[in-house]
């Protein structure tokens, strides 16, 4: 799902004219997974809040908390990414030091360049993702908080079949979004950027890619390469922003453009809407095995007020295989003999350790504590260097939540949780 827009302060009120809407999702979907089975992961494109206000995603965590229950999820498995209603504007437009450093990347001739010298800088990096705070401290608890200069896009691991992982990549499109140009520029709004090295997408064998940008294609400065780029190596595409719910198939991938869960009433052709997704390895007898794709768009009708699938030549299903390469599930009964010890196992770094579900249950849990008990754990565990002390929350938590992962301190910060959570 994309595009809920958490408006401040309606959202966080009894008369929100959208509540119904959001709730009727809720139902819908709980009565969907009792056919279906429960969801195993929440994806969400951005544009969660309306102005990135704190305030905004107050009410957005209550209500992805709610769906998450009600749709047999762990509130782990949600996903979020950055759109650009989770930019605060006025903050752009009231700090001089964002607004250079934006247009210093947007009149590059070398945008990657300039784009990671910018990042890389002591100032410039923190002003760059000072826009996003508050989406920030919101998505830090689902380890997508992002932060300069290395971790400004993310990626998760999800296990698929017996040997192959789903890989989500979280991209991050906003570090131009609300940018201040030169008089006499006005095409702003089109020339966003996602820098190469967030679509690398390393295509390694038996991990299967699938990509969640919030901005489509058409939106970037760049949109030739980032297209080509995501097509030959992602299988699934995510995309948001448009308000256009829509299904694209090829050989090769299925692109969705998820819709909008609350656009705007007044926009021409309002039509709330989210979708549920199977995917499954389907090995094949001959040849590679292939992406089975099972999804149910759904959309908002008025009379009787509700959901209903979007047909796809008059089923309420649509269905479609994707060729896979490198990809090498094991057969049942060798997958306990063929399974290396876990100690053993290859991964992507420390950002596929993190993503595995008792790490992310950790991160959630220590989240949820209060600011001083979450002082209190990284300070006796050694978690946060000195130069660390005055960073905003979102990256000191994150980088020491990503240290206790990388000292393999999880289990002593589960237990210091544990003790906090008893009291």
């Amino acid at each position: 799902m994309s595009d809920i827009h958490f408006r401040h302060p309606v959202c966080n009120s009894e008369s929100d004219p959208d509540r119904p809407f959001r709730t009727r999702l809720i139902q819908d979907a709980r009565e969907r997974v009792k056919t279906l089975g429960p969801v195993e992961a929440i994806l969400v494109g951005g544009d969660i809040a309306f102005a990135g206000k704190p305030e905004e995603y107050q009410a957005a965590l209550k209500w992805l908390f709610e769906l998450a229950d009600a749709c047999g999820c762990d509130h782990s498995r949600i996903y979020v990414i950055p759109g650009n209603h989770d930019v605060d504007q006025d903050i752009i437009k009231k700090d001089v030091s964002v607004q250079n450093a934006q247009r210093a990347i947007m009149i590059a001739a070398n945008k990657e360049r300039e784009l990671l010298r910018q990042l890389q800088h002591a100032e410039t990096g923190p002003a760059l993702l000072r826009p996003i705070r508050a989406y920030n401290d919101f998505a830090g608890r689902f380890s997508a908080a992002i932060f300069a200069p290395e971790r400004v896009f993310w990626k998760a691991d999800l296990p698929l079949a017996e040997g192959v992982t789903l890989r989500i990549h979280g991209l991050n499109s906003t570090i131009l979004s609300g940018s201040h140009m030169p008089e006499g520029r006005n095409d702003v709004e089109r020339d966003l950027y996602v820098e190469p090295r967030q679509t690398a997408l390393d295509p390694v064998d038996n991990v299967v890619n699938l990509v969640m940008c919030h901005h489509p294609p058409d939106w970037l400065t760049d949109a030739d390469r980032f297209t080509d780029d995501v097509k030959n190596r992602a299988s699934v595409h995510l995309f948001g922003h448009k308000h256009r719910q829509r299904i694209d198939r090829d050989p090769n991938y299925v692109t969705f453009s998820a819709g909008a869960v609350n656009p705007d009433r007044q926009e021409k052709g309002w039509s709330p809407g989210y979708n549920l997704i199977r995917l499954a390895v389907k090995a094949e007898t001959a040849g590679e095995p292939k992406l089975a794709v099972e999804a149910y768009l759904l959309e908002w009708q008025m009379s009787p007020e509700g959901f209903r699938p979007i047909l796809d030549y008059g089923k309420d299903v649509h269905l479609w295989d994707v060729r896979l390469r490198n990809i090498h599930p094991v057969p049942p009964a060798a997958a306990v003999a063929a399974a290396p010890p876990v100690a053993n196992r290859p991964s992507d770094g420390m950002e596929a350790v993190m993503s595995e579900d008792r790490a992310r249950s950790i991160v959630l849990r220590f989240w949820n504590l209060d600011m001083s008990d979450r002082r209190d754990i990284s300070r006796k565990l050694k978690l946060i260097e000195p130069a660390e002390a005055n960073l905003p929350l979102a990256e000191r938590f994150g980088r020491a939540l990503l240290r206790a992962g990388e000292r393999r301190q999880l289990d002593e910060l589960d237990r210091e949780i544990q003790k906090r959570e008893k009291r």
